[in-house]
C-alpha cells in the first residue's frame, strides 16, 4: 500500500490541506501507512402515514405520460398480495410507526446494547462494513453489496430509509427480505424488545427495532458479511454496535445541524464515531475541518486510512448511454472500462469508494498488493441499482425522481441532470419535509428549474405548503411558481407544464425534495 501522496491525476480535495494543519497535532505519517452520494438520505422516512397516503397508494389519477419498463421487483417490494400477509405486514409496521420516529434521537446505544445482549450478539457473528456521511450512502451501499455477491460472499444490506416499502430497508443476498420473512423476525426478537422496553427510561424506537431486526435476520441467514448504513450521524446511531473491519464516510455537508452540529467539522466527530480499533477506515473527499476531524480519530484508533484523490479515486470518467464509463483507481491498481449504469459525476465518486472499501475489506493494499478480478468488478458495476436516484421513470415528456433532500445533494442532482439529460425546459417537482435547509435547497435548483411547483407529501413531516410557496417566490419568482397541495395533483400539473412546451421541445420533470415524496411519486406513477 502507497504512502501518503498527493497525485496529479487527483483534483485538490480536503485532505492534504486538512492533514498538513493537523501536522502539529498528531504525527499521522509516522503512525500510519494509508490503506486505500438522502438518499439515507440521512434518516428520512419512517413517520407516520397521514389519511391521504390510501389516495396514494390507490393512485388517484392515470398521468398523461408513457410508462418505461418496470423496475426489477428485487429493488423495490410492492405490497404482498396475500391478503392476510398483507395485514400482518400491516399490523408490525404500525408497531413499528407508533415508537419514536427515527427523527426523534436520544444519545445513547443503552437500548441497542441492552438488546443485542438479550439477543446473544448477533451482530458480532459476522463482519461488517458500515457507511456513515451525509449523502450517497445508499448507493454507495449498494454498490458495496454488488461487488461483495459477485466475489460470491453472502451479503446482508441494511439502509435507510425506504423509498416506498419498510421492508427494502432489510436486504438478503441483494434482495429486500419477502413481507413474510419480515413479520417473522419482528416476531421472533418481538418478546426481546419488551423486555428491554421495560428496562428502559424510554421504549425503542422504530429505527432501533428495525436495527435489532437486521442484525437478527442476519445472524440467522446467516450472512458473510453486513453492510451497514447509519441512519444519522454515527457515534450514538443506532448500528453503532457493531465493531466494522472497514469503515466507510462519503462527502460530508451540513444536514442535521440542530442534532449533528453547524460545522462539516463539527459533523465529522459525530460521524467519525463508527471507526473502530484497527479498522480500515475508507475517506471520501472531504472539507477541510471533516478531514482533519476523521484523520485525528483514525489516529486515536490506530485505524489504518485510506483517502480518496490520494490513495484511491476517479481516474477518468464519460459519459454512456444509460449511465457512464469509468477507470477507477483502487487500492492494487486501475480499473478500466467499468461501466456504471448511473448517472452523474458524484455515483462514480460512489463507485470509487465502494471499490476500496470492498479491496480493503478483501485486505488489499495492506495484506495483498494486487488488484481484484478485472471482469468480476466490472460485472458487478454493470449491475448497480439505485431506485429514486436520478431514476427515469417516463418517457414522452421524460419524468426523473431523485431524493436530494439537501443543498449539497441537490447541487450534485442539477449538475447531473444538466449533463446527461440535457433538457431545454425542465419542470422541478419539490416536497421537501420542514426540518431542512429548504432556501438552500431551492436556490441550488434554481438554475435549472424553468418553473417549480411546490407541494407536499403525505407525512406530517413535510413542509406546509404556503410556507413552502413563499420560500419558492423568494427564490425563483412569482411568475415560475405554482403551488399544489397534493402531491398527485403537482405531478399532473408539471406534465402539462412539460407538455405545452410541445412534443419536440426537449421538456423534461424532476421530482425530488425528499425520499418519502419520490417513493410516493413512484406509486403514483405506477412505477410498480
Amino acid at each position: 500500500m502507497s504512502e501518503h501522496r498527493q497525485d496529479d491525476d487527483f483534483p485538490d480535495d480536503g485532505f492534504s490541506d486538512a492533514a498538513d494543519r493537523a501536522a502539529d497535532e498528531v504525527d499521522y505519517d509516522a503512525a500510519h501507512q494509508a490503506t486505500d452520494e438522502d438518499d439515507s438520505q440521512d434518516g428520512e422516512g419512517g413517520g407516520p402515514r397521514e389519511a391521504d397516503m390510501a389516495v396514494i397508494e390507490a393512485g388517484s389519477r392515470t398521468l398523461r405520460t408513457h410508462v418505461t419498463p418496470p423496475a426489477p421487483e428485487d429493488d423495490v417490494p410492492a405490497r404482498p398480495a396475500d391478503p392476510e400477509l398483507d395485514r400482518q405486514l400491516r399490523e408490525v409496521e404500525d408497531e413499528l410507526l407508533g415508537r419514536w420516529p427515527e427523527t426523534k434521537l436520544d444519545p445513547s446505544l443503552d437500548r441497542m446494547t441492552a438488546l443485542m445482549d438479550v439477543l446473544g450478539q448477533p451482530q458480532r457473528s459476522y463482519p461488517s462494513i458500515h457507511i456513515t456521511g451525509t449523502n450517497g450512502k445508499t448507493s454507495t451501499a449498494r454498490m458495496i453489496e454488488r461487488l461483495l455477491l459477485a466475489f460470491e460472499l453472502r451479503t446482508g444490506r441494511y439502509t435507510s430509509p425506504h423509498v416506498q416499502s419498510m421492508t427494502e430497508r432489510i436486504s438478503l443476498d441483494g434482495v429486500p427480505i419477502s413481507a413474510e420473512r419480515f413479520v417473522e423476525v419482528h416476531r421472533d426478537i418481538q418478546p426481546y424488545v419488551d423486555m428491554v422496553d421495560g428496562s428502559q427510561p424510554h421504549r425503542m424506537s422504530f429505527f432501533e427495532v428495525l436495527t435489532g431486526m437486521a442484525y437478527a435476520a442476519f445472524a440467522d441467514a446467516p450472512v458473510d458479511v453486513a453492510v451497514v448504513e447509519v441512519g444519522m450521524g454515527g457515534s450514538w446511531d443506532a448500528t453503532n454496535v457493531v465493531d466494522a473491519t472497514v469503515a466507510v464516510v462519503s462527502p460530508i455537508s451540513l444536514d442535521h445541524t440542530d442534532r449533528l452540529g453547524s460545522t462539516p467539522g463539527e459533523i465529522a466527530v459525530e460521524k467519525g464515531g463508527i471507526i473502530k480499533k484497527s479498522a480500515t477506515a475508507v475517506l471520501a473527499q472531504q472539507p477541510p475541518d471533516a478531514a482533519r476531524e476523521l484523520l485525528r480519530r483514525s489516529v486515536e484508533m490506530d485505524a489504518t486510512v485510506a483517502r480518496e484523490g490520494e490513495e484511491f479515486g476517479v481516474l477518468h470518467r464519460e459519459v454512456a448511454v444509460g449511465g457512464q464509463l469509468l477507470t477507477l483507481r483502487g487500492l492494487g491498481g486501475e480499473y478500466e472500462q467499468v461501466f456504471l449504469p448511473l448517472h452523474g459525476e458524484h455515483q462514480a465518486h460512489n463507485a470509487a469508494l465502494a471499490l476500496a472499501a470492498v479491496e480493503a475489506f478483501f485486505g488489499i493494499g495492506s495484506v495483498h498488493q494486487r488488484t481484484l478480478d478485472m471482469d468480476t468488478v466490472r460485472g458487478a458495476f454493470a449491475a448497480v441499482t439505485s431506485p429514486g436516484r436520478l431514476e427515469v421513470v417516463r418517457r414522452s415528456p421524460t419524468v426523473v425522481l431523485d431524493a436530494a433532500h439537501n443543498p449539497a445533494g441537490a447541487r450534485v442532482t442539477a449538475a447531473a441532470i444538466s449533463e446527461v439529460f440535457g433538457f431545454s425546459h425542465l419542470v422541478g417537482v419539490v416536497g421537501p419535509s420542514g426540518d431542512k435547509d429548504v432556501r438552500g435547497l431551492l436556490e441550488a435548483f434554481e438554475p435549472v428549474f424553468a418553473e417549480v411547483v411546490v407541494t407536499r407529501n403525505s407525512t406530517s413531516r413535510a413542509m406546509d405548503v404556503d410556507a413552502l410557496a413563499a420560500l419558492a417566490v423568494e427564490v425563483f419568482g412569482e411568475d415560475r411558481v405554482q403551488v399544489e397541495p397534493r402531491l398527485d395533483d403537482a405531478l399532473e400539473a408539471a406534465v402539462t407544464l412539460a407538455e405545452d412546451e410541445g412534443e419536440y421541445a426537449g421538456a423534461g420533470v424532476l421530482v425530488t425534495g425528499s425520499v418519502i415524496t419520490v417513493g410516493q411519486a413512484r406509486l403514483l406513477l405506477a412505477r410498480r
